[in-house]
């Protein structure tokens, strides 16, 4: 519920494994580009069996979890190398995901508060370590006995400035999510203690994140909406984002929003809502093809070294660490949460509102991102991840050794795990087939492989690389594949891929 900072696995760190894709191919190359091209073809046919695996499995996941739509998209470099959407977006049940979907994205918003606020540190008009109420006379909380530093811009963007979660209105609270305006967050704030003293611990703030955009509007002289809209979103060419909801597209290129699952397997309506005055924290819709871009645009400046929206040192800055928790679990950049996953910088955000998460989470050197956002409320940390953890297991997959006359989409297909299980995938992978559970959290986890033989015969191959058992297809009369015998039982294929 509002927070949902990005969960992150070891996964995204070798996203690395993706291509160039379209390399043109010269009809006569010398030899050193003749090996490019060859590497680049294995490459993207690489990249193309691990988004089909991670087709099935998003599909696979909305389904099982009753979720009426998902957008997704992988960013390697400057380019989007994969967008799909998957289930419907409207009440009716009619309309299809695309890429190019609005959700609501909710605290991904942070992150461009935060470029925006270090635009003005960029320009010296703020500083980031000078009390906050330098900037904003009105924003001084109610007395506290306990000894503090003051308030920062550093504090609200690294969420260590002790300050309330929230503004104090039950704005989380439906039916109607009644969001404060700006003035009303004014008068309150002044009656709302510090929870802790400033620096002392980390404490998640919506109400940090909303002053902060009040500082951008108070020191640029511009309405926050107007600045973000013309000096962040316009110049990265990111046409589907909004600071704010855009109700003209409710029901048709934005999603409509649905809750948590109940007992019963249904979701209930959400009515939309309006942001107002916590926008900053929490008001922006977005696609994921944007939120691609986005990150896309935070690669190609690191760089190239070109300022860029932002000059490059202030982006590393933003995305480096600047506020550890006393007990060394949460670490925290200027908007920005990062993480060192396996010795891999993992930098991002998560969102979630009514109706709505999304999570945006990318590897810096690696250049790689990956965006998921959807209309319930669910784990988009779990798809993004999943689709990570996909991409890089068939990058280190090392590819058996083609068989004559074996044609691996004859066997793949869907095959019946009942009474015993739910259905479960066998789909073509690195010259042989592999198994993938739609339903499973990790699908990437103990990727058990089957290995060509000859005819239908198959070799199973663990995880880590040990030779087992023989598995055989059986076909029908008409030659078409329709079971797999395995420790002299069988399973039904239900339906061919």
């Amino acid at each position: 519920m509002k927070q949902a900072i990005f969960r992150t696995g070891a996964a995204l760190a070798v996203l690395g494994m993706a291509i160039p894709v379209g390399a043109q191919t010269d009809p006569q190359p010398p030899a050193a580009t003749a090996d490019a091209s060859s590497t680049d073809a294995v490459k993207a046919a690489a990249l193309a069996e691990a988004m089909r695996a991670v087709e099935l499995w998003i599909e696979g996941q909305r389904k099982y979890r009753r979720i009426p739509a998902v957008s997704a998209a992988v960013a390697q470099g400057d380019n989007t190398v994969w967008a799909k959407g998957f289930g419907t977006t409207d009440r009716a049940k009619k309309t299809p995901a695309t890429p190019d979907t609005i959700y609501s994205i909710c605290s991904i918003s942070k992150l461009f508060t935060a470029v925006a606020v270090m635009q003005q540190w960029e320009q010296g008009k703020v500083t980031l370590d000078t009390p906050i109420t330098e900037y904003l006379a009105w924003a001084k909380l109610a007395d506290d006995p306990r000894e503090s530093v003051p308030i920062t811009l550093r504090g609200a963007l690294t969420h260590s400035a002790g300050l309330p979660r929230e503004s104090d209105f039950p704005y989380w609270t439906g039916p109607d999510f009644a969001f404060p305006s700006q003035s009303q967050i004014r008068a309150k704030i002044g009656s709302q203690h510090p929870l802790y003293p400033a620096s002392t611990t980390w404490q998640y703030s919506n109400l940090g994140l909303t002053l902060a955009g009040e500082t951008v509007e108070a020191v640029s002289g511009q309405p926050y909406a107007d600045y973000v809209s013309a000096h962040i979103l316009e110049p990265l060419g990111l046409e589907d984002t909004r600071p704010g909801i855009p109700t003209e597209l409710y029901g048709k290129q934005m999603a409509v929003g649905w809750g948590a699952l109940e007992a019963d397997g249904m979701r209930p309506q959400v009515r939309l809502f309006d942001p107002a005055g916590i926008t900053p924290a929490a008001g922006f819709s977005a696609s994921v093809a944007d939120l691609a871009k986005f990150a896309s645009w935070t690669f190609r400046l690191a760089r190239s070294g070109q300022q860029e929206v932002l000059r490059a040192s202030t982006l590393r800055d933003m995305q480096r660490v600047h506020y550890m928790s006393p007990d060394w679990e949460t670490s925290w950049g200027l908007g920005f949460a990062v993480r060192n996953v396996g010795g891999t910088t993992v930098v991002g955000h998560g969102g979630a509102c009514p109706g709505y998460r999304s999570a945006l989470m990318m590897a810096p050197k690696e250049e790689m991102g990956v965006a998921v956002a959807m209309n319930a409320m669910d784990d988009p940390g779990v798809m993004a991840e999943g689709i990570a953890a996909l991409v890089k297991a068939r990058g280190e997959a090392k590819p058996f050794d083609a068989v004559e006359g074996v044609d691996l989409a004859d066997f793949a297909g869907v095959y019946s795990g009942q009474p015993w299980d739910s259905d479960y995938l066998l789909i073509p992978w690195a010259g042989g087939l592999t198994w993938l559970e739609p339903d499973a959290n990790a699908p990437a986890e103990r990727m058990w492989r089957l290995k060509p033989l000859g005819g239908d015969r198959f070799r199973v191959v663990t995880d880590k690389g040990e030779e087992r058992d023989e598995v055989v297809f059986e076909r029908d009369r008409a030659g078409k594949v329709h079971a797999i015998r395995q420790h002299s039982n069988t399973s039904r294929r239900v339906k061919s891929l």
